[in-house]
């Protein structure tokens, strides 16, 4: 597999990544064990993780499952920390809270270090340079290799990238930030993804096949064994499934069809390959779905395939997002 480097830093991960959001819930060892040889055959190095994933099981599922099955200076593992299970704070952004979540998933991943750290979310009740700073302390004191940040829209992710680049060679840069992007979901290139770019950091899209609809298995009805049919996880699904996202699967379809391949690698490779993009993150039931996700590493859509997809997706852009004298 092709492998990029995040970002304006040295740090070169897969140009796609295995995601563990179901690990440790509703992915146990054995699928999961299947799923980590399955993407490390195939010349995977990145797996995202967090600390709240299964409740810490999906950190110590990979941790159990790295040495017996994959040598661990072959992976790039990443994980995150801030998100609380707090309903009057979803994220702790604090230095103590942060430093001390990265300890306990290192004891969970049974390693001294992880490669990318990556602050969950933004916390509006924390200074930013105390969150920042322990992202700082993290890498300065080796237990952290990269840092970044995920779910940071415009504003925040460039505050917190030029406060690091205010200091140079003291406060650590930001790497990566992971974000939702698809074809069912492009807000991410209204401020984000040109915050990104001219900043030199790495978007790691999340959910890039629209949380399973873009594989176009929902296009006649809901799959009984399908994350929209799941108790956890069909609310997730549902904004997907209306009127306009049928358009763009349809859409998907015709030019899977058009290129003999299907529409999950369509839609896969449409955004690993969007400018600014370096690793999408692909989470899995089992290994015969990652495995026909890595399929896609063979194919590159033809520019009039990119345009149409690009057209038929096309989010609506205006002010401020867009250049005033056009309106």
């Amino acid at each position: 597999m092709e492998q990029r480097q995040l970002g304006r830093t040295g740090l070169r991960v897969s140009r796609i990544g295995l995601g563990t959001l179901t690990w440790g819930r509703d992915t146990g060892e054995h699928d999961a064990a299947d799923q980590l040889k399955a993407f490390w055959d195939a010349g995977g190095t990145l797996v995202d993780t967090a600390d709240v994933y299964g409740g810490g099981e999906a950190e110590y599922l990979l941790g159990r499952l790295v040495e017996r099955l994959v040598p661990r200076r072959d992976l790039v593992i990443a994980t995150k920390a801030g998100s609380v299970l707090d309903p009057m704070r979803r994220f702790d952004g604090s230095r103590g809270h942060l430093l001390t979540a990265l300890d306990a998933s290192l004891e969970r991943l049974g390693t001294d270090h992880v490669d990318l750290w990556q602050l969950h979310g933004f916390d509006p009740h924390t200074p930013l340079e105390e969150t920042l700073q322990a992202l700082d302390i993290a890498v300065s004191s080796g237990r952290a290799r990269y840092a970044g940040v995920s779910g940071f829209c415009g504003w925040q992710l460039a505050k917190a990238a030029a406060w690091q680049l205010a200091v140079p060679g003291t406060r650590t840069r930001l790497a990566g930030t992971q974000m939702e992007y698809s074809l069912l979901q492009r807000g991410v290139e209204r401020e984000v993804l040109p915050a990104a770019r001219d900043l030199g950091v790495g978007l790691l899209p999340a959910s890039p096949l629209g949380r399973g609809v873009l594989t176009g298995k929902y296009r006649l009805a809901t799959p009984a064994d399908s994350r929209g049919a799941s108790e956890q996880l069909a609310a997730f699904v549902e904004p997907y499934l209306d009127e306009s996202a049928t358009r763009i699967v349809d859409a998907v379809a015709t030019a899977a069809d058009g290129l003999a391949t299907t529409p999950l690698e369509v839609a896969l490779a449409w955004v690993r390959d969007r400018p600014g993009v370096v690793a999408p993150i692909v989470g899995a039931r089992n290994a015969q779905q990652l495995t026909q996700a890595l399929s896609v590493e063979g194919l590159s859509l033809p520019d009039e395939i990119c345009r149409a997809l690009d057209d038929v997706s096309a989010p609506v852009h205006r002010y401020p997002d867009q250049d005033w004298s056009t309106l």
